[in-house]
């Protein structure tokens, strides 16, 4: 398993819409968690940008999240991508790593 984070750049006027869309993106959300899918996820403050964290054999959970999310497909997100994120310190690191000394 590894982990994956799913950026979005948020449209400008992201939090006067958001409140239309928001059960249905929570309802998405929860449902990849509770599958073990999301570990993480949230808007950054300033909320321009929002991060979810995600693990997996492969990118392709946060990328079916982000087709099917309301707030990508109504323009609430400007642009997304997915990058795998090599995690090497912390309980959850997906590759551990300590140092010899």
């Amino acid at each position: 398993m590894a982990h994956y984070l799913l950026t979005y750049a948020l449209s400008p006027d992201y939090l006067a819409r958001r409140a239309e869309f928001r059960d249905e993106h929570l309802a998405l959300a929860w449902e990849a968690a509770e599958c073990g899918e999301l570990l993480l996820g949230g808007a950054t403050d300033p909320a321009d940008r929002a991060l979810l964290l995600f693990t997996g054999d492969g990118p392709e959970a946060a990328e079916r999240f982000a087709s099917r999310d309301p707030y990508v497909v109504n323009g609430l997100v400007q642009d997304w991508r997915v990058v795998r994120w090599n995690t090497v310190v912390g309980e959850a690191a997906a590759t551990p790593v300590r140092s010899s000394a």
